[in-house]
């Protein structure tokens, strides 16, 4: 079976939120995510506060993303904090939240999953990897799963 070249069933006009601080982890995400043929939108928020800023736009109206990429690492607002504010909002805790993050800490993925996280991926070093990866995401959160 081969992997379909689209995203998302919900419009190929939403974006991706891609919360990552590092430059190095933020383009090795965007490149294995146009190596997939993604066709969203993905828009960065380089830390905590600027993702949250994401929750008052999407209020204003501003498309809501497909899901969230989020790194728990972050400086200003740490992603566990951008996570539990995403989750106990009345509109916005159906968006599908993958946890991205070098973090392999048990304790962060329990609080993580406790949280209400969808998913938690520990970010491969290999550029390979990391194509398949974004695979795995672009195959199920974005092809396959359904959202309200």
């Amino acid at each position: 079976m081969t992997a379909p070249h689209m995203m998302f069933t919900k419009s190929e006009t939403n974006p991706i939120l891609l919360v990552e601080d590092r430059s190095t982890d933020l383009d090795l995400t965007k490149r294995a995510l146009a190596r997939r043929k993604f066709v969203n939108p993905i828009l960065v928020a380089r830390d905590g506060e600027q993702a949250l800023a994401f929750l008052s736009r999407w209020e204003m109206g501003e498309a809501t993303p497909v899901c969230i990429l989020l790194d728990l690492k972050l400086p200003k607002v740490d992603g566990l904090e951008v996570l539990r504010q995403v989750k106990n909002h009345p509109r916005f805790r159906s968006i599908p939240v993958i946890i991205l993050t070098s973090s392999a800490q048990h304790r962060d993925l329990r609080e993580a999953y406790d949280l209400g996280c969808n998913s938690y991926i520990v970010k491969p070093v290999d550029f390979s990897k990391f194509v398949e990866v974004a695979s795995y995401i672009q195959i199920y959160w974005c092809t396959l799963n359904a959202v309200p």
